[in-house]
């Protein structure tokens, strides 16, 4: 059998390509080119994609933590506000009751000035007195004036007295007494205050 002669047109070992062949090559790494470049493009698409997300990713973390702040902050404010409720609840019903125990007062002060001293005054002034104790369980004090100095707070002067023994605006006479409630004036007391000589 005899071997096929190579053609003039095949490179032989060891010799180089020919320029066609060589331009064939070329044309094959200018096609691998553009490709490679929507590749990058496309990887770089892809980066600014995530990193939008991540931008957005952020602002609803920053919207979450303000918005659970937020509602922390009025938990904390209704909490107080119902706290402030239940410590001042009996305040409308505290002040109906001063005007009873002012009565009462008015009562046993016109039996003791008139010299009575019989049950019926000391049973008036026990029934007083368990009043002024049911409202001091609640936090309902009387307010201390006498001898005090003037406080606008406090007091509510409806009048003025010489009083030499006295400095000016001191509280000479109490004409209804004045009550507190926890840390707020339910009542402010009237009261005739010294005026200056």
């Amino acid at each position: 059998m005899s071997t096929p002669k190579p053609s003039p047109d095949d490179p032989r070992p060891g010799q180089r390509s020919s320029p066609e062949g060589q331009a064939q090559g070329t044309s094959r790494d200018n096609a691998d080119g553009p490709a490679g470049d929507s590749a990058a493009t496309a990887v770089l698409d892809d980066l600014e994609t995530l990193r939008a997300r991540a931008s957005e990713r952020d602002q609803f973390l920053n919207l979450l933590q303000r918005t659970r702040a937020d509602f922390e902050n009025y938990q904390k404010r209704n909490q107080k506000e119902r706290d402030q409720e239940r410590r001042y609840y009996i305040s409308g019903f505290a002040g109906d009751l001063l005007t009873v125990i002012d009565n009462l007062e008015r009562a046993t002060t016109a039996a003791r000035q008139a010299g009575e001293q019989g049950p019926l005054v000391q049973g008036v002034a026990l029934v007083q007195n368990q009043f002024q104790d049911i409202l001091k369980r609640h936090g309902v004090t009387p307010i201390e004036a006498l001898g005090k100095p003037f406080d606008p707070n406090l007091h509510q002067a409806v009048m003025q007295e010489k009083a030499p023994d006295q400095p000016p605006n001191t509280v000479v006479r109490v004409l209804e007494q004045g009550y507190t409630i926890h840390d707020r004036v339910l009542r402010p007391a009237k009261v005739a205050v010294s005026k200056p000589e």
